[in-house]
């Protein structure tokens, strides 16, 4: 998704886009069709286990579903079609090796990683996480490699930012809740919308509040919260495949969210958020926003209750840090960087 709000900012300046994605459970190679771009699949192997068995593996190996060499080939023979100038790669099972394969077949490459755990050939890296650091990287990259870390380069889709001063303006001073956003991720496999629901309607709310879920029409437990939602004792209602998540984060008192991408998005528009880490690779990241004061973590589903009915208490904090964090403006001041030699765009500042 990153990717794909990358590629809607780069077609605005004048770009052309192509993404070659393989063909993954629950892959969004439609999506990205449908909102204009060439999207180029790979084919799942059965075999993938076998044939990394005994090389070198990453710590997410098994995700890239063919060996870094076989997933290389396929890239150079559409590569020498396209001749791209840049080559964006953004896959925790991709290292230098694939890299130094690819590189001849375009004029730059990006990288976009979180981990720091690996090394990478690349003009261009973007680690767009909260406390990220150049330093993180630099034994990881050639020496002018340039290194964007940080929130400041958080890539949201440019809605975030036309919402942003409305939803500010909208929590000055205010510590009432009258409607909850809760966003668990498109898919939820693990159904974490239908324990919280649970534990809301086992907790005091007022009869006033309106919630609101959010999620993805491929969602295993969809049908089940849709149950849960019209049992609950105040109005709920599930909204599936929104397109118009700013504004409905913009007109939430109160977020019920994963770590993730979605964090900045919430950031961005000062939604004081209650946060659950729902993927491993999520959890630095979210204990060290939690220290800061920008959002409000917790460990299980039934730490809810205490927050919800304390909220007046902790709301006006968590807005002020949470803004400050991200102002939507991320992939203006990455796309400066690419399209302009790294001749860095001050309106960005």
């Amino acid at each position: 998704m990153r990717c794909l709000t990358l590629a809607d900012a780069l077609v605005l300046k004048g770009a052309e886009c192509y993404f070659i994605c393989r063909e993954h459970e629950g892959n969004l190679l439609e999506v990205i069709r449908k909102r204009g771009h060439q999207a180029h699949s790979l084919p799942l192997k059965d075999d993938v286990g076998k044939s990394i068995k005994g090389n070198i593996k990453l710590a997410h190996a098994d995700w890239l579903g063919a060996t870094q060499q076989e997933d290389a080939q396929y890239c150079i023979d559409l590569l020498g079609l396209i001749k791209p100038d840049w080559l964006v790669i953004d896959h925790y099972a991709i290292d230098i090796s694939w890299e130094k394969a690819l590189h001849p077949y375009c004029k730059k490459l990006m990288v976009i990683d979180d981990l720091g755990d690996r090394e990478h050939l690349g003009d261009l890296l973007l680690d767009q996480n909260y406390g990220s650091t150049v330093e993180k990287y630099k034994k990881l990259v050639p020496k002018d490699c340039k290194i964007l870390a940080g929130t400041t380069f958080a890539l949201l889709r440019p809605e975030f930012a036309l919402w942003r001063d409305y939803s500010l303006k909208r929590r000055k001073d205010n510590r009432e809740v009258k409607s909850i956003l809760i966003t668990l991720g498109g898919v939820d496999p693990d159904n974490y919308t239908g324990k919280i629901l649970k534990y809301l309607a086992k907790t005091e709310l007022d009869p006033k509040i309106v919630i609101t879920v959010v999620m993805g029409v491929t969602a295993p437990h969809l049908q089940s919260v849709k149950h849960q939602a019209a049992d609950m004792p105040v109005k709920t209602t599930v909204k599936v495949n929104v397109s118009n998540m700013a504004e409905l984060m913009s007109n939430a008192d109160l977020a019920i969210g994963a770590a993730g991408a979605t964090t900045w998005e919430r950031c961005c528009l000062g939604v004081p958020t209650i946060q659950l880490v729902i993927a491993e690779n999520q959890r630095q990241i979210a204990e060290y926003l939690a220290v800061d004061g920008v959002v409000k973590l917790i460990k299980d589903v039934n730490e809810l209750t205490h927050l919800v009915i304390n909220v007046k208490h902790w709301v006006l904090p968590i807005v002020i840090r949470a803004q400050s964090v991200a102002d939507g403006l991320g992939a203006e001041r990455v796309i400066s960087y690419m399209l302009k030699g790294f001749k860095y765009d001050s309106r960005y500042s």
